[in-house]
């Protein structure tokens, strides 16, 4: 806890790092659901894109990329 008798600059930089130390977890599961999408979508796309395939590779990867990312959501939300 700082002391009131600092600056406002320095109170406000540590309440600010509270407030990121907090929310690290949230962070790092919404980057992990982006980046899940990102690469089973890709993946998807890539696969279709070499084989001449229907875009079902493509929705078949966005959707497991979903299911892994907010699994890593739900799992930063509701600890054990």
């Amino acid at each position: 806890m700082p002391d009131p008798k600092e600056s406002y600059p320095n109170r406000s930089f540590y309440y600010f790092q509270q407030f990121l130390a907090k929310s690290g977890p949230a962070a790092s599961a919404s980057y992990a659901l982006i980046g899940a999408v990102l690469v089973f979508a890709l993946l998807g796309y890539f696969i279709d894109n070499h084989y001449q395939s229907s875009p079902w590779f493509t929705l078949g990867g966005t959707f497991l990329g979903l299911l892994v990312g907010f699994y890593q959501l739900a799992k930063a939300i509701w600890p054990k």
